[in-house]
């Protein structure tokens, strides 16, 4: 057992931590408070390769690991959750989806834009009626041959309003249950596809997020991912790769909560002391720090599982419930330790506190986790 990073490893870290530090950082609270997308800064992410982190260099990527992506998403997510989810969707679920399951024609048509950043992806599964439960898709792809129609509303949909292209799952066989339904690649502009209105979130609000609507879109054939019925194990599969994402964007919450509160532990004085040297809040960072060291450690093996080749549903699973409570946990008590000034938005841990709560909710809520996990265990 290693737990050192390699050098390369620390070089991504770095330089991620320094783009935050400089790019992120200075107009981060502005853009929580107009609800502004960073446009800007996804281009700018990707030309450092952020945004096609794992891959495949010729198709534009950076060919990284899974390691080196959650490094990076640790070290945005400590700044700005808002622009680590953008690039966790466009990673996770929609390269990697198109990477792994697309046909050739796929990967040479998108790939190249999603890794540079030109253009930016979505995952559409969500639905009104179908969050969790994920095999009761309203949504319908009628199959007329060279071509579907696609009927029915996605909402909750991360870059929603700035996408360049969706992968949606619906269903074309409702007979068959969850073997009936498809995933397909659905063009912004498409005649009949309809982006509704933007969400007013209590978190990442930097995040364009909104509810789409398809009435008689029409997709070439050629534009479904996998085999006709591969659409469920393909979102399924999909997700569990995304939740070592959302489990590293909760880890860097916490972790950029805990550095604010110890650094203003140690300057913020009561009682004729700095407050790190009274034990209610000394206790405090330990729990902190303890927890966060834990729940990195579920993270990095969800991320080596998935290197070595190995199943990581139940890895990843962990990561995410573990993290994302971690994440909500001690964002609450980073605000109280800075008393009334974690109650201000020019301290950033109010921010870190909304911004936590969604990574209990988003790419599985933490109930779906734990239904995961204990499947696992039981089976064996």
């Amino acid at each position: 057992m290693d737990f050192n990073l390699t050098e390369e490893h620390i070089m991504i870290r770095d330089a991620a931590k320094d783009f935050a530090q400089t790019e992120l950082l200075p107009g981060v609270i502005e853009r929580d408070n107009k609800q502004e997308f960073p446009q800007e800064l996804v281009k700018k992410m990707g030309d450092l390769g952020f945004m096609g982190i794992m891959v495949d260099p010729k198709y534009g990527g950076s060919g990284m690991d899974t390691i080196s992506y959650i490094l990076i998403m640790e070290e945005l997510s400590k700044i700005d959750a808002s622009a680590s989810v953008i690039v966790s969707v466009n990673n996770s679920l929609v390269c990697y989806g198109i990477e792994n399951y697309g046909n050739q024609a796929q990967k040479d048509k998108y790939l190249p834009k999603l890794a540079s950043g030109d253009m930016v992806g979505a995952f559409c599964l969500s639905e009104p009626e179908a969050g969790s439960d994920a095999t009761s898709q309203a949504t319908t792809a009628i199959d007329k041959g060279d071509h579907y129609i696609i009927n029915g509303t996605k909402n909750w949909i991360t870059s929603g309003g700035r996408a360049g292209i969706y992968l949606v799952i619906a269903q074309t066989d409702r007979d068959k249950g969850h073997k009936g339904i498809n995933a397909f690649i659905v063009e912004k502009g498409t005649e009949g596809f309809h982006i509704g209105p933007k969400e007013d979130k209590l978190g990442i609000r930097g995040s364009d997020t909104h509810t789409l609507q398809f009435n008689d879109v029409k997709v070439p054939k050629e534009n479904r991912i996998g085999d006709d019925g591969f659409g469920f194990k393909f979102a399924m599969k999909t997700l569990s790769g995304g939740r070592i994402g959302i489990a590293a964007q909760a880890l860097g919450i916490a972790s950029g909560a805990y550095e604010l509160a110890l650094k203003y532990s140690k300057e913020r004085k009561a009682f004729g002391t700095e407050i790190c040297n009274h034990q209610a809040i000394a206790f405090k960072i330990a729990d902190m720090y303890t927890d966060i060291e834990a729940a990195r450690m579920l993270v990095m093996k969800a991320a080596w599982d998935k290197d070595q080749g190995n199943n990581y549903d139940m890895s990843s699973a962990m990561a995410k419930l573990y993290a994302s409570k971690v994440a909500m946990e001690h964002t609450v008590e980073a605000v109280q330790i800075h008393g009334g000034n974690g109650f201000v938005k020019e301290y950033h841990v109010e921010r870190l506190m909304r911004d936590a709560k969604i990574t209990q909710i988003y790419e599985g809520t933490s109930e779906i986790q734990k239904i995961v996990i204990s499947r696992g265990v039981i089976k064996g």
